[in-house]
């Protein structure tokens, strides 16, 4: 097997919409820096049943919904 082909697995932490911070391997990043997630599961419709709404961080759909506003969006 080739050496230093494989990326570095080590320890995050990843702090959950709710402000939840749980620890797991990943290679993302550096040991010990903090992952902040936007959306997961539990604000997620798919595992919320639809009834939680996504927040619009890049202004999206504020955009579409001006351009379109006469047609009933």
């Amino acid at each position: 097997m080739k050496k230093d082909i494989h990326p570095d697995y080590h320890m995050i932490d990843v702090k959950l919409t709710d402000g939840t911070v749980i620890q797991m391997k990943s290679t993302w990043g550096k040991e010990g820096d903090t992952l902040s997630l936007e959306i997961d599961p539990s604000s997620h419709p798919a595992w919320t049943g639809g009834s939680s709404r996504l927040m619009d961080t890049g202004g999206r759909v504020s955009k579409f919904k001006k351009k379109y506003e006469g047609l009933g969006f």
